[in-house]
């Protein structure tokens, strides 16, 4: 089946009365910019922010420092160990809190694809070695006690009351645990909650709070979470990887995380993007980088990624794409790796910790073969849609590319001044030189 192919000036058009029109030409989107709908306040308003109780600053929600114990058995923790960091696995419930976590990799309480999912339609077996961590955690008492207060937790939050609770056998309940250890979803969370010295309770700690060397690790735990979880189960095809953050964005807690969920297809979105790069291998060089290059919404670059203000999006939407020749996040290198974090980072630092937004990693499926570059989607979630998408399918977009580029670019500058992100060409610095994405090897 032949894609349908957009037409270049299709992409980005400006009506004379002022009125931009975008189509994604990965995903087909329409999108329109309407004069006078942008003039809004952005980000999440706190005129009369609560103080911060002293007692509560570690123990805010179950994500905090202080309240390991209300999710499930960590898989893995990322420490600090001398001048670097340390890598922590499979740590027993009486070691928890030994250690100060920067990052904690946990199962999700209330997950998307169920372990039972696997389990029921694959024939899926726990592999020995998670097995063999679920029989040694719960052959301690205060770690067999960890894991029957979180299963009780998750069965009260599906409706059951105490008593319903404990009619199910202790076996019955630890039968439930297995999603805790050899489960597919997973929450990757980072230790403050409020940033240091915070006093109220809208000073939260967001990506772009984080400096470029803890997001660095931020980034590379989560890329390791990736790997294992494709290398644990052989019926997962794609794992999605995304950040919801602030409620408004669909976060449970206002507490920085990304999350992991492993899924038995590709995706209708892969598929498309799979079926329009055989017709067109070059199309992400083409259609993205090149066109934002040509049309000056790129807004930051290094030697290794680039970032610009994308198009055809239902939201305003910075895209982060990687210069690399590898197509999957854990096939990068240490350098290529740092590369995009820093870029994603700045991107978010640039947004500041009040605006709601997703971010969305986009790769390449282990089973697809022929290569696509990993590009990281970063969406204000500052409006909502609302009838006229849902009768037209043409999205209102407050901010078009260049509004959303002019809002970024003078704020990166600042930061780059103030040492608060990475080294990196910035907007006009920027070489912008076509077809600088080497996944493609005809352009290399």
């Amino acid at each position: 089946m032949v894609s349908q192919i957009i037409p270049e000036a299709n992409y980005l058009m400006r009506m004379a009365d002022g009125t931009i029109k975008q189509v994604n030409p990965f995903t087909h989107t329409e999108v329109w910019t309407v004069p006078g709908r942008g003039n809004r306040p952005l980000g999440v308003s706190s005129p009369n922010p609560a103080p911060i109780d002293p007692a509560a600053h570690d123990a805010y929600c179950s994500f905090c420092v202080r309240r390991y114990l209300e999710t499930p058995p960590e898989k893995a923790r990322l420490i600090r160990s001398g001048d670097g960091m340390q890598t922590l696995r499979h740590l027993h419930v009486e070691h928890l809190f030994d250690t100060v976590a920067e990052f904690r990799r946990i199962p999700n309480l209330f997950e998307i694809v169920s372990f039972d999912y696997w389990q029921q339609n694959f024939d899926y077996q726990m592999p020995e070695h998670l097995a063999a961590h679920k029989s040694d955690y719960l052959a301690s008492e205060p770690g067999r006690a960890h894991v029957l207060k979180v299963v009780d937790q998750r069965l009260r939050a599906a409706g059951l009351d105490e008593a319903e609770c404990h009619l199910l056998s202790v076996d019955e309940r630890l039968q439930l645990a297995d999603a805790f250890f050899a489960g597919g979803h997973d929450v990757i969370v980072a230790r403050r909650h409020f940033i240091d010295g915070a006093t109220h309770e809208h000073q939260l700690a967001s990506s772009g709070t984080l400096t470029p060397q803890e997001h660095e690790q931020y980034m590379g735990f989560t890329v390791d979470a990736l790997r294992d979880l494709f290398a644990n189960n052989r019926y997962i095809r794609y794992v999605a990887v995304f950040q919801n953050w602030l409620k408004q964005a669909g976060a449970s807690f206002d507490h920085l995380h990304k999350q992991l969920v492993a899924i038995d297809e590709r995706g209708v979105q892969n598929d498309l993007a799979l079926r329009r790069v055989r017709d067109n291998p070059n199309m992400y060089n083409e259609a993205a980088v090149n066109f934002a290059g040509y049309r000056n919404l790129v807004v930051a670059e290094n030697d290794y990624a680039i970032a610009f203000a994308g198009f055809g999006h239902r939201f305003p939407t910075l895209e982060v794409f990687s210069k690399s020749e590898h197509s999957e996040p854990w096939t990068h290198s240490a350098d290529e790796l740092r590369g995009m974090s820093d870029l994603v980072h700045a991107c978010h630092a640039a947004a500041g910790p009040d605006i709601p937004c997703n971010e969305e990693w986009n790769y390449k499926p282990p089973d697809v073969d022929v290569p696509m570059p990993w590009r990281i989607l970063i969406k204000w979630r500052v409006s909502n849609p609302a009838g006229f998408e849902g009768g037209t399918r043409i999205y209102v977009n407050t901010i078009d590319p260049e509004g959303l580029r002019d809002r970024v670019v003078p704020r990166l500058f600042q930061l780059k001044n103030e040492g608060k992100i990475a080294p990196m060409k910035i907007a006009f610095e920027c070489a912008c030189i076509p077809n600088c994405l080497r996944y493609n090897p005809a352009v290399r």
